[in-house]
């Protein structure tokens, strides 16, 4: 049928397709039959309705089906005719014979359409496939991309697809930087400064900040602080609405809506006939979701057009989660030099910049090793950011009560879990590069505490929520160290912290077994310098040897071993318990075990790194042993 002289025939083979594709179990069949090969010329097809479902299949078959196929799609040049597409569509976006056409009653611009298709599958391609990332850079697909963003005042969810991508084509690609000149950067900026506040606009702004900062390498040092400044205030905006609110308001406005239209169509008993348009048996394709590949639920361009409200609930919720993983690189980046950072604060932008961020609280997210005093000081009065911490607390209940009772609404409860997931990624970062005066004192850390604690506790079912339990306990991990490097007094109780790691530990998740381990090691290490404290380290030391010799990951034992070795560390308590639980001589009979079991697991299962911090642990041990050796044989 695509084959079929018919172009008719021809969409409805690729729409049949492209419904199947969603179907993960469907998709190896497909590929043994050469989809790809069969599907690609049709993104050249004389028709345009044919062009669009073509592209909508293939895109499908790259977002479900995963790197694997997006590797042979790649293989199979696949990208030959997709660019073709590409700047075919670019050249032709504004040509008067590819004006709207009529389609149901409604026009329908088949051009941006079909872009909107193709640019969704490039977004997914280039994602996973480092060819398809250097055939985009090789063949200018950037100057096509770009052009189709000049569309964004009427045609957002063409140019939010764009700003998915060139997200995607930025990151970690010096050899698009150059492509990058001062007309390219003049279309980013006049979309990060559109006046629009609907959610899809503030959703497209934050893609675009996150572009600006992958190329901020092109921006000339006298205007890097301004932008750095125009970028959070961007991310500031979003984080700023109460998703909770906005989905309760939404969902009143959608039955309001459908109240209103039922009663218009009871009144008028009339329905309207499609003209013009080629359709397919089912009429709902365009309703089914087609997943991306970084974000799954993602679906605000595919949801159907009478879905308005959930389209910018989903559009706030996308641009919350990425302004908050875009934050965590900020924090996470490679610093400057001194000399550098030095000579953009030399100028007078930079100190403008410096002004507004410490006026517009905006300038704190970046680490301040990496910046200048005066913003610094900006941070220091902004510490973490009350946007952020109101992000890492639990959904609205009201709101998640209207999801869980609306099926269309309820992919949003994941979204909004996600959401508070990552801005407790983005604490953990904020934490690691600050210091405890950009962090608001000794105060502010305890109450941050108190609300990681309540966090964790108020709920037990979450404990068994493994996305939830490493974003909570690697911010607590990264709070707790922190405190104890300025030797602030712990909130947390004892009976609280082996509640906590007795439920972490059963975890999946080899990393919450780390941070719990960790945590417990740092607390451990606390009581070990305060007075009657020789029951609790018993029970800490007892439940990190059981760790240390059954837990079944090399990589968490080693870190049980790390914990053991600060808690007993120093002072009388910690002698008094490591005496008690017989800690010199388990670890004695232990050593040759943890040797064995680097030796025949280590190879292969581990990455260098991992390897190099058991290589220390094993030899920490060994130290460790001749210290407890030592102190048996101090008179006391």
């Amino acid at each position: 049928q695509l084959q079929h002289p018919s172009a008719e025939v021809r969409e409805y083979a690729c729409a049949s397709i492209s419904k199947l594709l969603q179907q993960k179990h469907v998709i190896p069949a497909f590929v043994q039959r050469d989809v790809v090969r069969c599907l690609g010329p049709l993104l050249m097809d004389h028709s345009l309705a044919v062009r669009e479902t073509a592209a909508g299949a293939l895109r499908n078959l790259s977002a479900c089906g995963g790197f694997d196929v997006c590797d042979d799609m790649v293989t199979n040049d696949i990208m030959t005719p997709l660019v073709a597409l590409l700047k075919e569509c670019s050249t032709g976006l504004d040509a008067d014979q590819l004006s709207p056409k009529k389609c149901r009653g409604m026009n329908k611009n088949y051009i941006e359409d079909i872009a909107n298709e193709a640019i969704n599958l490039l977004w997914n391609i280039c994602e996973c496939n480092s060819t398809a990332l250097y055939i985009f850079n090789k063949e200018g697909c950037l100057e096509a991309v770009l052009h189709y963003m000049k569309k964004f005042a009427t045609n957002v969810d063409l140019a939010i697809s764009v700003a998915n991508c060139l997200q995607a084509v930025t990151e970690d690609n010096p050899d698009l930087l150059s492509s990058f000149n001062a007309s390219a950067q003049q279309i980013l900026e006049r979309v990060m400064l559109c006046p629009e506040s609907t959610m899809k606009h503030i959703l497209l702004r934050t893609l675009i900040a996150g572009t600006i900062w992958n190329i901020k390498d092109t921006i000339p040092p006298g205007s890097l602080g301004s932008t750095v400044n125009a970028i959070l205030k961007i991310f500031s905006e979003s984080l700023a609405v109460d998703a909770g609110e906005i989905i309760i308001r939404m969902n009143e406005a959608e039955k309001n809506r459908l109240k209103l239209a039922v009663e218009a169509e009871t009144e008028e008993n009339m329905s309207d006939t499609p003209e013009n348009c080629v359709l397919s048996e089912d009429d709902n394709m365009e309703e089914i979701p087609k997943g991306k590949l970084r974000r799954e639920n993602d679906i605000s361009d595919l949801l159907p057009s009478d879905k308005w409200e959930l389209k910018e609930v989903t559009a706030l919720l996308t641009a919350q989660q990425t302004a908050l993983e875009i934050i965590v690189n900020m924090c996470c980046s490679e610093d400057p030099s001194d000399d550098e950072w030095e000579e953009h604060s030399s100028s007078d932008e930079s100190d403008l910049f410096m002004e507004n961020s410490y006026n517009e609280g905006s300038g704190l997210l970046l680490s301040p090793l990496c910046l200048s005093d005066e913003v610094n000081s900006a941070f220091l009065n902004n510490l973490i950011p009350k946007k952020i911490l109101e992000k890492t607390a639990f959904p609205n209940s009201v709101a998640l009560d209207v999801c869980m009772h609306n099926p269309s609404w309820k992919p949003l409860i994941k979204k909004l879990n996600a959401v508070q997931c990552r801005a407790l990624t983005c604490l953990q970062s904020i934490l690691l590069v600050s210091d405890v005066d950009c962090l608001g004192g000794v105060s502010a850390l305890q109450s941050l505490a108190q609300h990681l604690s309540q966090l964790i506790f108020s709920k037990t079912e979450l404990l068994t929520d493994t996305e939830f339990l490493e974003a909570v306990t690697s911010a607590l991990r990264a709070l707790l160290q922190t405190m104890a490097s300025k030797n602030i007094s712990q909130c947390m109780t004892p009976e609280q912290l082996l509640a906590l790691c007795e439920a972490g530990i059963q975890s999946s998740n080899a990393s919450v077994r780390v941070n719990v381990v960790s945590i417990l090691g740092i607390s451990g290490s606390v009581l070990a310098k305060g007075q009657d404290t020789a029951e609790t380290l018993k029970m800490i030391g007892k439940f990190l040897l059981e760790v240390a010799m059954k837990e079944s990951s090399l990589v968490v034992a080693g870190e049980a071993l790390d914990a053991l070795f600060d808690v007993f560390a120093d002072g009388k308590e910690a002698e008094k318990a490591a005496l008690q639980i017989k800690l010199l001589p388990t670890l004695k009979e232990f050593q040759p075990v943890f040797r064995m079991r680097m030796r025949k697991e280590g190879r292969g299962q581990y990455s260098t790194d991992q390897l190099c911090v058991l290589d220390n642990v094993k030899m920490n041990l060994r130290r460790f042993i001749a210290y407890q050796e030592t102190l048996g044989k101090t008179p006391t």
